[in-house]
């Protein structure tokens, strides 16, 4: 699925983990509106949930994840997996275009509608149109740089907001 329209980004780095999403919002070539909030916090704030794709499908699965984590007291893995599996099988959710990332203080995953559950390998992952230059900055910026997660964040999506038309710098960040 390649999903215009946005940037999310998750860092987990020196024992914090942030999540952090520009503000555009648009419909096909017009900038519709500069300051969505594309990530959540979500039970009892200690799970950071951010989409890219449609809003109304974001909204969809912010839903639908808060309730299989409040079924699972917050597993996050467990709720992902069920949400995947849930995404990929029911007709109605399977149409929804929208990529979504969960992270916890102990895990992150990238959930999507055709039962993708990844996991990455070093603590970082991105999505929306935005998501590889983003990844590629806080890649560099946690090689080289004393930066918190927070800050790498931070610096990675003012640098695809530099590079991807889809993204700007209304920059919203969560920490855990």
């Amino acid at each position: 699925m390649k999903v215009h329209s946005t940037t999310v980004l998750s860092v987990r780095h020196k024992g914090k983990v942030a999540m952090g999403a520009d503000g555009q919002v648009t419909l096909g070539q017009t900038v519709m509106k500069h300051g969505a909030r594309k990530i959540r916090r979500l039970y009892h704030d200690s799970v950071l949930a951010g989409f890219a794709g449609s809003a109304a499908d974001g909204f969809a699965l912010f839903t639908r994840f808060e309730d299989r984590l409040e079924e699972f007291h917050g597993n996050l893995e467990r709720a992902a997996v069920e949400l995947a599996r849930d995404w990929r099988s029911d007709r109605v959710l399977r149409r929804l275009e929208a990529l979504l990332l969960v992270a916890s203080d102990k895990r992150s995953f990238l959930v999507s509608g055709t039962g993708d559950l990844i996991e990455p390998d070093d603590g970082l992952i991105a999505i929306g149109s935005g998501g590889p230059c983003a990844l590629a900055a806080a890649r560099a910026l946690v090689r080289k740089s004393d930066l918190g997660a927070r800050d790498i964040t931070l610096e990675a999506l003012r640098i695809a907001s530099e590079i991807d038309i889809y993204t700007n710098q209304n920059i919203a960040i969560e920490e855990i």
